[in-house]
């Protein structure tokens, strides 16, 4: 166990040796007994800006490799990393890649995918002026929701790539995306949706799964709301 902790932050320093960063804003002088007690994740580290974004995450690409980081990895037919403009004011994160997702190698390209590509047109964009991105990047057993230990092993692909696209304001797709961004387990996506909630100085709107709309689609009027939220505080930026 020690072992992959020292190699996941020889990998984590080499990543920003090949970005061009010569020193990072970050104590590293603690134990290794200490490291196993952090989750994998950079949300401590200072956000930074990066010049060439499509770069960084062709590098970080380069890192998560052939992964087997988790038991997904014995499953799946992809690795399903993320697409869209690098340089977006909006990213949506979904939580984990389906069946098609997972033969194409592509984020929401399935029934799910064709609900979530209505919505970004019907906001006034096209799906490559977006950057779309799950929590996990291997499709669970028939579909399931991704276990904790799942989570923490991939969860900080997603907010490296988050750190550098830097949008001005991420979606979030159903329960467990927005449970993994905020931090909080025992959230409700009935309760929570339709609010912002702050990830590192981004503003996040956490929303229902594309999936959920299917079965329920009397309450796409409801995601349609909180699209709009996210308009108006895309034009204010703007």
């Amino acid at each position: 166990m020690q072992n992959q902790i020292m190699k996941d932050v020889k990998k984590l320093l080499e990543f920003y040796q090949a970005l061009g960063f010569e020193s990072l804003p970050i104590n590293i002088s603690v134990s290794v007994k200490a490291l196993k007690s952090l989750p994998v994740t950079l949300s401590h580290l200072k956000r930074q800006s990066y010049p060439d974004k499509g770069a960084a995450l062709k590098t970080l690409r380069e890192e998560i490799g052939d992964c087997k980081r988790c038991k997904l990895s014995k499953g799946r037919t992809n690795i399903v990393f993320g697409e869209g403009n690098p340089d977006t004011m909006l990213m949506f994160v979904g939580e984990a890649p389906g069946r098609e997702e997972d033969l194409q190698a592509r984020p929401f390209v399935g029934g799910a995918g064709m609900v979530l590509t209505r919505l970004i047109e019907k906001m006034g964009f096209k799906r490559g002026d977006v950057y779309i991105a799950n929590i996990v990047k291997c499709r669970p057993p028939m579909n399931r929701d991704p276990e904790i230990e799942e989570i923490e092993n991939c969860r900080g692909f997603v907010e490296r790539q988050i750190e550098i696209i830097n949008p001005e304001v991420i979606m979030s797709l159903g329960r467990i995306s927005a449970q993994t961004l905020i931090g909080n387990v025992k959230l409700k996506i009935t309760a929570i949706r339709g609010n912002f909630y702050d990830y590192n100085g981004i503003a996040l709107m956490p929303t229902f799964h594309p999936a959920y709309l299917i079965r329920n689609p009397k309450d796409k009027w409801l995601t349609w709301g909180d699209a709009q939220k996210v308009m108006e505080r895309l034009k204010s930026k703007g």
